[in-house]
């Protein structure tokens, strides 16, 4: 009779430590999926530059440096592969991008362009896709950190080897910004 209790308590823990796992295996996969859907929205983003860049290149012929900080960023955003290098390039992109913005101001034919106000809508709408997918990102990430440092999970995330990941986080100062793209 004691060996039945002991299998079953046996059963009952291996059981619970699968559960924990595939929990943690769970988690994990959520992260990868948040981190491609900011990959996706991004992506979209950048592929929406050129067309802005071209548009814009008509009207702004004197301010070449301002367009080209806009195709360097992006240039640098699409090579960019870390959640680090990620974070830093949407910075840089989206300063580039107001850049472009605050001077097209400057134009009022181009504030008109049928063309240009397509892009802006399309761009305030990924914008918005953007810190929707970083927010679930983020919160996911914030879940799996939790449970892979919090007890029993801890046992088996060390031995599983999950690893803490990093949240997609921008720079402060573009956060409290408020972004003008209207014309």
């Amino acid at each position: 009779m004691p060996e039945i209790i002991l299998l079953v308590v046996l059963a009952i823990v291996v059981f619970y430590g699968v559960a924990l796992y595939n929990g943690l295996v769970s988690l994990r996969r959520q992260t990868q999926n948040a981190f491609g859907q900011i990959d996706v929205q991004l992506k979209r983003r950048y592929d929406l530059i050129p067309n802005l860049v071209e548009t814009v290149k008509g009207y702004m012929k004197y301010e070449q440096e301002t367009l080209e900080k806009v195709i360097q960023a992006r240039n640098l955003a699409v090579s960019a592969t870390s959640v680090s290098d990620k974070a830093l390039a949407d910075t840089q992109v989206t300063r580039a991008l107001s850049g472009i913005f605050a001077l097209s101001e400057s134009y009022p034919e181009l504030r008109s362009n049928q063309n240009m106000l397509s892009l802006q809508e399309q761009l305030t709408s990924t914008e918005n896709k953007v810190a929707f997918a970083r927010q679930y990102y983020n919160d996911v990430v914030t879940a799996y950190n939790t449970r892979i440092e919090t007890f029993p999970s801890s046992l088996f995330a060390a031995s599983g080897g999950f690893k803490p990941k990093e949240l997609f986080e921008i720079d402060d100062a573009i956060q409290r910004e408020n972004v003008k793209v209207s014309f």
